[in-house]
């Protein structure tokens, strides 16, 4: 399948029409940047373009929760904070909530709030406050 079709998929377990399908997805990859990808098939793609695809077929059913397991494991620096602004900023702007899995404490900075995990127990929560932008520069 090409990008536009695997985003669609989804959709049509849900029984929509083809038509309608099609547009939600063409605007979830227009939202991740991927315009010029649509027709484009995994073997065309970046690892950073699969991963925005992946990304955009988790959001086109518009869940409430959306569930990341290592979400960039398999990226590099550049293309992972990349696809982190990406999510980051479809979470605020659509009022999401992202659960993600990282043992990438730099990831971890892009939370609202850090659960720390051993053997199976919580064994701190830290709370991360966002970097706001304010005249005359950066506060946090």
């Amino acid at each position: 399948m090409n990008a536009l079709e695997n985003v669609a998929l989804p959709l049509s377990f849900r029984g929509m029409p083809k038509e309608e399908r099609m547009k939600k997805a063409d605007e979830m990859l227009d939202l991740m940047n991927l315009n010029k990808h649509k027709n484009h098939r995994p073997n065309q793609m970046s690892g950073g373009q699969q991963q925005r695809v992946g990304v955009a077929r988790a959001l086109v059913v518009d869940p409430k929760i959306i569930f990341a397991d290592e979400p960039t494991g398999n990226l590099d620096s550049h293309t992972s904070e990349d696809v982190m602004g990406l999510m980051q900023q479809v979470v605020r702007e659509q009022k999401k909530t992202l659960v993600m899995v990282t043992h990438d404490a730099h990831l971890a900075t892009y939370a609202d709030r850090i659960f720390h995990i051993r053997d199976g127990n919580i064994i701190k929560i830290e709370e991360n406050r966002e970097k706001e932008t304010v005249e005359g520069g950066l506060t946090q």
